[in-house]
C-alpha cells in the first residue's frame, strides 16, 4: 500500500474493571468526563443508568460493564469513573467506565481477529497488542443493539419491481467484522431476496474477489465497513482500485462514525461512496446507483 494511503487508528484505552484493559477508536468519540449525576430512565434496559445533559441535549448513559455481562460499578466507584461520550449509528450515547487510561496509536494491520472460541456474544471485534498488553477492541454495535434491540430492526424498504430484478442480477459482496452490522446488511438483501457473498474481513474479501474474477463472475458491488483488523476498508478500497486484474466494483464503505473525516478519506482511496450505519433504504439505493454505474 502506497505511503499516502496509510491509515493509522488512535485508541481510548480504558477499564471497567481493574485489570482488563479495553480500546475504542477516538474518531468515535466526541468527549470524555467525568461522572456527573443522571436522571434515571423509567422502564429503561437495566444497563441504562439514566441520561445528562450533554450540549443540550439528553444523553443516555450506559454502564458498559453492566452491558456486557459484568458486575455494574457500585454507586461508590461511579464516583471515580469516567464518561465516554460517543457518535455512534446518528446516536450520541454515554457510556460509563470504571477509569480511562490513555491514548495510543495503532495500525489495523496489527490487529488480530477474536479467536472464535468466544463465540457469538462476545462483545469484541479485534485484540491488539499495546506495551505486551493484549487491548480488547469493543463491537459498540452488538452492545448497542443488546441494550436498544429494536435498533437492528430495519423498516421495510419499498422497492420497484425493476429495481428489485437490477438487485437480482448483481454479484454483492459484503464485508463487516461486527455479527450485528452483518446481519442488519443481510436483513436489508434478504428482504428482497437477493443473493451476496459475505466475508468478516477485508483479506478474505480480497481473496474472494480475486477467486470470483478469476472465475468470470466478478464483484459488482463491494459494501466494506473500514474499521475491520488487518485489511481495513481504507486499505482494502485502494487495494481493489490499485488491481489491473480486477474488473472494478463498484465500492460503498459504511461507518458507524459520524465524520466528515471517514467520507473524505473514502473518496481519497477510491470508494464511490460513503454511508453511515445504519439506513437499509439508503444502502438499498446507494447499492442501485451502483447497478447504474458504468465502469
Amino acid at each position: 500500500m502506497a505511503e499516502g494511503t496509510k491509515h493509522p487508528q488512535k485508541l481510548l484505552l480504558f477499564y471497567l474493571s481493574s485489570h482488563r484493559p479495553f480500546g475504542l477508536g477516538t474518531l468515535k468519540i466526541r468527549e470524555i468526563m467525568p461522572f456527573v449525576p443522571l436522571t434515571k430512565l423509567p422502564h429503561s434496559h437495566s444497563a441504562v443508568v439514566g441520561t445528562m445533559s450533554f450540549r443540550g441535549s439528553a444523553v443516555p448513559v450506559i454502564d458498559m460493564a453492566a452491558a456486557v455481562g459484568s458486575l455494574p460499578l457500585t454507586l461508590e466507584e461511579r464516583k471515580t469513573a469516567s464518561i465516554i461520550v460517543t457518535d455512534i449509528q446518528r446516536k450520541e450515547i454515554g457510556f460509563l467506565v470504571r477509569s480511562v487510561r490513555k491514548i495510543v496509536e495503532t495500525d489495523w494491520k496489527d490487529v488480530m481477529s477474536p479467536p472464535q472460541s468466544l463465540g457469538d456474544r462476545a462483545f469484541i471485534t479485534g485484540l491488539v497488542n499495546i506495551d505486551d498488553e493484549i487491548v480488547q477492541l469493543l463491537d459498540v454495535e452488538l452492545l448497542l443493539a443488546r441494550v436498544y434491540p429494536e435498533s437492528v430492526n430495519p423498516r421495510e424498504v419499498v422497492l420497484t419491481d425493476v429495481q428489485r430484478e437490477t438487485l437480482k442480477g448483481l454479484n454483492i459482496l459484503l464485508v463487516d467484522d461486527s455479527q450485528v452490522a452483518r446481519k442488519q446488511l443481510s436483513d436489508a438483501l434478504d428482504s428482497k431476496d437477493v443473493t451476496y457473498f459475505v466475508t468478516t474481513n477485508g483479506q478474505d474479501a480480497l481473496d474472494l474477489m480475486i477467486n470470483a474474477n478469476n472465475d468470470g463472475k466478478p464483484i459488482d458491488i463491494l459494501v466494506s465497513d473500514i474499521e475491520m483488523p488487518g485489511l481495513d476498508g481504507y486499505e482494502l478500497t485502494f487495494n481493489v482500485r490499485d488491481s489491473s486484474s480486477l474488473r472494478q466494483p463498484y465500492i460503498i464503505l459504511h461507518t458507524s462514525l459520524n465524520s466528515e473525516m471517514s467520507v473524505s478519506y473514502a473518496k481519497q482511496v477510491g470508494a464511490d461512496e460513503a454511508l453511515t450505519k445504519f439506513d437499509a433504504e439508503e444502502l438499498l439505493h446507494a447499492i442501485l446507483r451502483g447497478a447504474e454505474r458504468d465502469y
